[in-house]
């Protein structure tokens, strides 16, 4: 680029090296004049207008956001202008990529038509469109990419349907008031707080403005529409689906970014399929089967109703008479609602499971108490369940299916993160079936009997 370069970087020092020439080829592209301007002449003088800005990124962009960002750009009502400068053009980037809150602020405010004024409340059901914009252009993004890991998704039967991508929306925006249910207006004060804790919308936008901006096209890449760079990094990696090539996904899109955002991080990467019923059947003891020793894991219930939620559960799952797992576990709801309740600490009623017990529940338990738990699946007859109405183990909690007593329509469980690594072989080398039996050997003791194997055991190595 040479001594353009330097020009481009004085004009623009809020962009990298990189992210100058990227920036400058899509604004050249979306104002029509990639052959004739020269580089000096688009930082000086370039500009472009509305129309064609909607046009190049018609394609992929949700038309409210189209009209949102047109706001930022050429301003609204009087103060409209006909073009904008290079410079606006990248601080649109550059803010919602890596701006500080107050930035973030003004993006919003301008965005949504008003000027940036502390005093000035939002009326929430704007920022709830702005946010469902947003969220929308993101999936459009997920569906046009060629990554493996959105494809597999896609190709697995899980859609984004317009209704939960719109529930998604609603859920993201509906924390700004610091609740689980959503305010009527919100003020700078809260918008503020909302910007600096919503990590899914900070994540949500920059994937958006990356890909609307161009950022990291393959090399040689000429064309002049944005493309979506790697894959969506909010999607994880689907293990164990390939050999199900009609798999019945009764869960969106939507809802695998909700639940995965707020996974602790070290396992949002890969979603590892353990059981479903449609596939595996209606039995207890399948499931327990296939859930036990995998680490952390979600599981994800529909009821006969249509309502979908479900849990997170940080520990393995293992049979026992005590409650197990860490106050990383939350519940959440898919639908008709997103929403997330995480720990209270109030107590450690995390998991607890068990089976073929005459003294205890048999069955499987996520918080509050025997018989009042947030979830409850019955181990006999399987296929029935029950959410409280309060649950003190989980914070905001509101009955997670439509009525107390369900039936369910679906249930599937999911490992995340990697496969832990049970080296059982230095266990397991020296046991005998009495071992593994203790009540046999006793049996054994009291009649008398000698244990054989007992002295045809090879020492252990030294």
């Amino acid at each position: 680029m040479g001594n353009t370069s330097k020009k481009l970087a004085a004009k623009c020092t809020l962009l990298t090296k990189d992210e100058q020439k990227y920036v400058a080829a899509t604004f050249r592209a979306a104002s029509k004049n990639s052959e004739r301007i020269r580089e000096e002449d688009l930082i000086v003088s370039g500009k472009v207008d509305a129309v064609s800005l909607e046009k190049f990124w018609g394609p992929q962009i949700d038309p409210r956001l189209a009209q949102y960002l047109t706001n930022f750009l050429f301003g609204s009502g009087q103060q409209k202008t006909a073009t904008v400068e290079f410079n606006r053009f990248a601080e649109l980037y550059v803010y919602n990529v890596r701006g500080t809150v107050e930035e973030r602020m003004m993006v919003t405010y301008n965005c949504l038509g008003m000027d940036y004024n502390e005093d000035v409340e939002l009326p929430f059901q704007l920022l709830k469109e702005y946010c469902e914009s947003i969220v929308s252009t993101y999936i459009k993004i997920v569906k046009s990419s060629s990554s493996k890991r959105a494809r597999t998704w896609i190709d697995k039967g899980f859609r984004a349907t317009a209704s939960h991508v719109q529930a998604l929306g609603e859920a993201v925006a509906a924390s700004v008031g610091g609740d689980t249910e959503s305010p009527q207006h919100c003020t700078a004060q809260q918008l503020s707080k909302w910007l600096q804790s919503n990590i899914l919308l900070k994540q949500v936008a920059e994937l958006v403005y990356v890909n609307l901006y161009g950022i990291n096209k393959r090399a040689g890449d000429e064309s002049p529409t944005p493309l979506p760079p790697a894959a969506p990094s909010l999607l994880p990696g689907p293990d164990g689906l390939d050999p199900m090539p009609d798999y019945p996904a009764f869960i969106d899109m939507s809802h695998i970014v909700w639940i995965n955002a707020h996974l602790p991080q070290q396992f949002q990467h890969k979603w590892r399929f353990l059981f479903s019923t449609h596939i595996h059947g209606e039995s207890f003891s399948t499931m327990t089967g296939r859930i036990i020793e995998q680490g952390p894991s979600i599981i994800i219930i529909e009821d006969s109703s249509g309502y979908i939620f479900g849990g997170f559960a940080p520990a393995p799952w293992a049979f026992g008479p005590n409650f197990t797992g860490t106050d990383e576990s939350f519940l959440f709801t898919c639908a008709p609602k997103m929403r997330i309740y995480p720990a209270t600490n109030y107590n450690d009623h995390y998991q607890y499971m068990n089976h073929h017990t005459k003294t205890l529940p048999n069955g499987l338990l996520m918080g509050g108490q025997f018989h009042f738990g947030g979830i409850w699946v019955n181990a006999e007859p399987f296929g029935e369940g029950s959410s409280a109405e309060s649950c003190s183990t989980y914070r905001g909690y509101r009955r997670l299916s439509k009525e107390p007593s369900f039936r369910i329509r679906s249930l599937e469980v999911w490992g995340v993160g990697d496969k832990p690594v049970i080296d059982k072989d230095e266990d397991e080398r020296d046991l005998s079936v009495l071992d593994t039996n203790p009540e046999a050997k006793a049996i054994l003791d009291m009649a008398g009997r000698t244990r054989h194997s007992e002295g045809i055991r090879e020492p252990p190595p030294l």
